[in-house]
């Protein structure tokens, strides 16, 4: 039998695209350093963040940025050397970040409800000589810190780069919440020491070109042990390009994205942080996104023109007493991504604000995005889109074959935003790319007759039942839409009689609901293979920090249960 003839080397998504898109970008800044010293001296006095209701303009941004930069060098940090930051959403965040790259560093960046364990591994794994630690945090820094080969600490606080009004933050986090817990770790200094050196004694960035690595920016580790996939600048600022291709009606103007997604993570990182730097936006930092009632309150306080979250936080806030009153006027573009976006979330959403989720898929690994919607779209379409400009993708069976047009297989991704591997793991690196150079993502999709990518779930998490494939995100949708759910996970179990067979873990809402009246509800819209035998009845789901539901950590709670 002849080989399939590739479907996808023709890119018949590009016939879909929106007039303004092109079929390939025009990188022009092609480091991050070009990208964020080519705004700061074309948009000065734009707002570049907002955190608690402070803003900074780009102008700032750019000289503490220098001054971090400077202070690293001074420190006689070498090029290509990792820094660490451990921090969510502040002020000093954006500051730290450039000034490491602005000093020819590479940033990792570090989930802060790490571990002590968790912690160590990813430090000593990319040898990082520096970690810039908010200092609730700063204990659990403190217990890894004998097992660490790091060399100093430097302590932010909450309130930092934010003025008179950063010193009453400070003060509430450590002596009214007590956020703050006791400490002791030898060498380390306060940011703004660090900072008030390289003010004074400032020195020229160092020269970085597209080829030197940006980020270790490590997996979220939802099937085990996260590693560090390597990104150029090239790779970022290509991914940073498309975006920016794909949403220039939007961005002729001055954009606020609402940043509730952690800079550490690789969404909240290019989507929405450097996305705002390269067309001269503004990210509305939020800083604890899990505060509903106040997340709610910073929004009735600013304007913002877009918004970017995962299915976990559009529906809570939806979910939220308040959120329905916000002013949505001036809101024009929602994006998704992370994880399956339920339609149930996203028709709530828009009957809400009147604007649909624009759903798009990404990986670290990618930097990350490789598909989106189109953003004009009027509803949510149920897919991740288009491929973005300059990108291929090709639908392979597990053999690596090309499945045809229209069948499902594991979806693979070549793009100028393809990372170089990952760090010090050349095995892992080979076994992630297909003999023609596709990253294989792990996840299964199909192309639809427009284009239109339709993500089925993750390979690894399909379940197999009696010899049928079953795949949570189905059966999740359709649960999500029952009034008593509020939060729903698929996962599959060990079945004597199929095999595996799906289990659903709900959060049920106030008033509750019984497993006879979910299992007939699924059955209306679900084959009996699909539908769930057993539900389990939970407060709360797993979650990553980006707010992803943690398959693995179900099952393999399930499965000690029922030992």
């Amino acid at each position: 039998m002849p080989p399939i003839e590739d479907p996808y080397a023709t890119r018949p998504w590009l016939n879909a695209y929106p007039k303004h898109a092109k079929a390939e970008i025009n990188l022009e800044n092609p480091t991050l350093n070009a990208v964020f010293l080519d705004s700061v001296e074309r948009f000065p006095h734009r707002p570049a963040l907002e955190s608690f209701g402070v803003s900074m303009s780009y102008f700032a941004l750019g000289g503490h940025a220098q001054a971090v930069a400077s202070w690293l060098l001074a420190q006689g940090l070498k090029k290509g050397e990792r820094v660490a930051i451990m921090s969510p959403n502040l002020a000093s965040y954006p500051a730290v970040l450039f000034g490491v790259l602005l000093a020819g560093g590479v940033v990792t960046n570090i989930n802060p409800l790490y571990t002590p364990l968790e912690l160590e591994r990813q430090i000593n794994d990319a040898g990082a000589r520096f970690i810039f630690v908010l200092e609730n945090f700063t204990h659990v820094v403190a217990e890894a810190w004998p097992k660490m080969r790091v060399e100093q600490a430097i302590i932010l606080k909450p309130g930092d780069l934010l003025g008179a009004k950063g010193v009453l933050i400070n003060f509430v986090s450590r002596y009214v919440k007590r956020a703050v817990k006791p400490y002791v770790l030898p060498g380390s200094i306060y940011f703004y020491e660090a900072l008030r050196f390289g003010h004074l004694h400032l020195r020229e960035p160092v020269a970085v070109a597209p080829d030197d690595i940006a980020f270790l920016q490590y997996t979220g580790g939802t099937t085990g042990f996260a590693k560090g996939a390597v990104l150029l600048h090239r790779n970022v600022a290509s991914n940073v390009e498309q975006a920016a291709m794909w949403l220039e009606p939007w961005c002729r103007e001055p954009q606020k994205i609402v940043t509730a997604l952690p800079l550490y993570h690789i969404f909240g990182l290019t989507a929405c942080l450097l996305m705002m730097v390269r067309t001269g936006g503004c990210c509305l930092l939020i800083a604890n996104p899990r505060d509903i009632a106040g997340f709610i309150k910073t929004l009735r306080k600013s304007s913002y023109t877009m918004f970017s979250g995962v299915n976990t936080l559009y529906a809570a806030l939806a979910d939220a007493p308040g959120f329905a009153s916000l002013e949505f006027s001036t809101l024009s573009f929602c994006i998704s991504g992370g994880m399956a976006t339920q339609h149930a979330v996203a028709h709530k959403w828009k009957a809400i604000t009147g604007k649909a989720i624009i759903e798009g898929y990404g990986l670290s690994e990618t930097s990350p995005i490789v598909c989106v919607n189109s953003p004009d779209v009027e509803e949510f379409t149920g897919t991740i889109g288009y491929p973005v400009p300059s990108t291929d993708i090709s639908i392979r069976a597990e053999d690596g074959s090309i499945v045809p047009s229209g069948e499902s297989g594991e979806l693979c991704v070549k793009g100028p935003q393809v990372m170089a591997g990952y760090w010090g793991k050349p095995e892992e690196t080979r076994g992630a790319m297909t003999a023609d150079g596709f990253f294989r993502t792990g996840d299964v999709a199909t192309m639809l007759p427009d284009g239109k990518i339709k993500l089925v779930d993750r390979l690894k998490e399909m379940i197999l039942v009696s010899g049928f494939n079953v795949y949570p995100n189905e059966v999740e949708d359709v649960l999500a839409h029952h009034p008593q759910v509020k939060e729903v996970a698929v996962i599959g179990a060990p079945d004597p009689r199929s095999g595996e067979a799906p289990v659903a873990f709900i959060v049920p809402r106030d008033g509750g609901v019984t497993p006879e009246e979910l299992r007939k509800f699924a059955r209306e819209s679900l084959t009996s293979y699909k539908t769930p035998r057993h539900y389990e009845f939970r407060k709360t789901l797993p979650k990553s920090p980006v707010g992803k539901v943690l398959r693995r950590v179900l099952r393999e709670e399930y499965l000690r249960e029922k030992r």
